[in-house]
């Protein structure tokens, strides 16, 4: 069987699942191929390597983000050779900019089943786009989604999201979780805050992933500016531009507890170092990161996203927040602060 794989989104859990596919499918014999940008992410450039010396056919191809007609429709008609060219039996698209070219590229050439995973859907991403545009994004996921055969939610409650939205027949959409290898997360040597600049006597909280509005970190820096998490500092890891939530944190006046370190490798180590991990996501698909966190014996403090809902029990393997918004954030931290030290040991 011959796959192939079309990415735009390179970046952050999207890159990786790309990864983790492509390897895993030509580990078992698969025939893949992957077509991928590599403007967002300087690490795909490693992974385009990598996929290469396990045998994946990798082909770059820099499609963007925004909506760019002509650029756009240069990258469809190269998509349509690529399809004419390597004749592969799936055609597995992800995130929007890809899954619109390559579904549609397919649908043009007649070749391959069509299959499609979301990573979410931009249609939801009230923070970001306007509603025109998201009544547009839906239009054109409804239209795409009676061409397309599966749907992949990575989560089961993105399944559920899925089948609530009406953008494909239900009965088409398939649930394949996302995963870690657990191995290697526990027992990491702890890092030293004071590094960082933050008082190393004072509990932290985690915030792991991409620097934009759907990882919530202007929502973290609201909450924690409340007069009751007084104590608590936040250590905010991973690419992306801080200035914007840096100058909120001014501004609330937490700035001396409020930390971006960019994008590290050590994730293990910055887990060990803190007393939780927050999840205040927008929204998400199946966060890695809650799960590392697990495997990392880290209790997790998160948003009720898709994905999130799914492991974080509340009061068991850490607090789910009652809502997605900073009081029902502050509420949560409230909870997960007022449980102490012991009970936070025995969810992690």
């Amino acid at each position: 069987m011959r796959v192939l794989h079309v990415m735009e989104c390179t970046i952050g859990g999207t890159r990786r699942h790309l990864r983790d596919l492509a390897l895993g499918q030509v580990a078992k014999g698969v025939d893949v191929h992957v077509v991928a940008a590599g403007l967002r992410d300087e690490g795909m450039l490693l992974d385009f390597e990598r996929m290469q010396a396990a045998g994946v056919h990798v082909q770059r191809l820099d499609m963007l983000r925004a909506i760019r007609p002509s650029t756009d429709w240069r990258h469809f008609r190269a998509l349509k050779g690529i399809l004419r060219e390597t004749r592969p039996d799936i055609v597995h698209s992800h995130s929007s900019k890809a899954g619109v070219l390559a579904r549609r590229a397919s649908l043009a050439t007649g070749i391959g089943r069509r299959v499609h995973t979301p990573h979410t859907m931009a249609f939801l991403f009230s923070a970001l786009f306007s509603p025109f545009k998201r009544r547009v994004f839906r239009s054109i996921e409804t239209r795409l989604g009676q061409a397309t055969d599966r749907m992949i939610a990575v989560s089961e409650s993105e399944g559920e999201t899925l089948r609530a939205s009406g953008v494909i027949p239900f009965e088409r959409i398939r649930v394949v979780p996302n995963g870690i290898d657990p191995d290697g997360w526990a027992g990491a040597e702890p890092l030293d805050l004071a590094g960082f600049g933050l008082d190393p006597k004072r509990p932290t909280l985690a915030l792991i992933g991409l620097v934009y509005g759907a990882k919530g970190q202007d929502l973290a820096i609201e909450a924690l500016s409340d007069a009751s998490l007084g104590d608590w500092q936040l250590l905010c890891v991973g690419p992306g531009e801080a200035s914007e939530f840096e100058g909120l944190a001014r501004k609330l006046g937490v700035v001396d507890r409020v930390r971006f370190t960019g994008a590290r490798s050590d994730i293990a180590r910055v887990l060990a170092s803190v007393q939780g991990l927050i999840l205040p996501s927008r929204w998400e698909g199946m966060p890695y990161v809650v799960l590392e966190a697990m495997a990392a014996g880290c209790p997790v403090l998160a948003h009720p996203v898709d994905g999130a809902r799914d492991v974080v029990v509340d009061g068991e393997t850490g607090v789910l927040c009652r809502g997605i918004s900073v009081p029902a954030l502050i509420e949560g931290w409230q909870r997960f602060d007022g449980a102490g030290p012991l009970e936070r040991a025995r969810w992690g």
